[in-house]
């Protein structure tokens, strides 16, 4: 029996639009996938660099440099100042671990500036018998040094109900730089710095921080989703045109 196509217009526009969308955002989550490529390098290569040095001895050594760096992001960094301890802040659902628990954020002024940064000193755990109950933690006294990476935030996670205000001692689901400058009226740098370090004897605080997640896995999958559905409509479109020729014939 001999195969008969039958075309149709509409079925063929149809099939059009769908293959250039799935196209289209095929490419777009491949692009995607490069740049969390490049973000991928761009954090081995700051990883290789030495420390900026800030506040050491009293000077701002290669600080200029962490605002206009093109990849200020993930570099390594050591800060020289004070913890100031009356602006704690406590971020919420950060489990570690298995285990459910907090991030500390706390201002840290730059020694001889009037200048902050925010850092975030690790994670501590819940008391599961009270919810808003923190554990005992120390906070170094007088001038100290923190070594840590330089990140954008600390990551966000889902608001459950309306955002608590940002206060010392607040518990919070996410939190920006701005807020805390907004509220506690710190000159703040428009970055954190998440510290790094052995764990202390007898310290609860942990800092074994997750590697970043650049996704780039996520961005191939959905490349490879869309692609399958531009393949599936023209496939489809196909499939149906020869078998509305064959039932045309009968």
């Amino acid at each position: 029996m001999r195969l008969r196509f039958r075309f149709g217009w509409i079925p063929l526009l149809a099939t059009v639009v769908v293959v250039a969308i799935g196209i289209a955002l095929g490419n777009w989550q491949v692009r995607r996938a490069e740049e969390k490529i490049a973000v991928a390098a761009a954090i081995v290569e700051q990883g290789k660099l030495p420390p900026l040095v800030i506040g050491d001895r009293g000077g701002v050594q290669g600080y200029d440099r962490v605002g206009t760096s093109a990849h200020p992001t993930y570099r390594r960094i050591r800060v020289t100042g004070e913890f100031v301890p009356t602006w704690p802040v406590f971020l919420d659902n950060r489990p570690y671990a298995g285990r459910a628990g907090f991030y500390l954020a706390m201002p840290f002024r730059i020694a001889g500036s009037d200048r902050h940064v925010l850092v975030l000193r690790g994670w501590l755990p819940r008391d599961p018998r009270e919810y808003g109950r923190v554990p005992d933690y120390a906070t170094p006294a007088g001038t100290t040094t923190v070594e840590g990476i330089v990140v954008a935030g600390a990551g966000h996670v889902m608001q459950l109900g309306t955002a608590a205000p940002v206060k010392p001692g607040a518990i919070v689901q996410n939190l920006e730089v701005t807020d805390v400058a907004r509220a506690s009226g710190l000159r703040l740098e428009p970055f954190l710095v998440q510290q790094t370090g052995p764990q202390v004897a007898g310290d609860p605080i942990v800092r074994d921080w997750p590697a970043p997640d650049t996704g780039i896995d996520k961005h191939r999958g959905y490349a490879v989703q869309w692609y399958a559905l531009a393949a599936m409509a023209a496939l489809f479109f196909v499939i149906t045109g020869f078998r509305s020729g064959r039932k045309q014939v009968e």
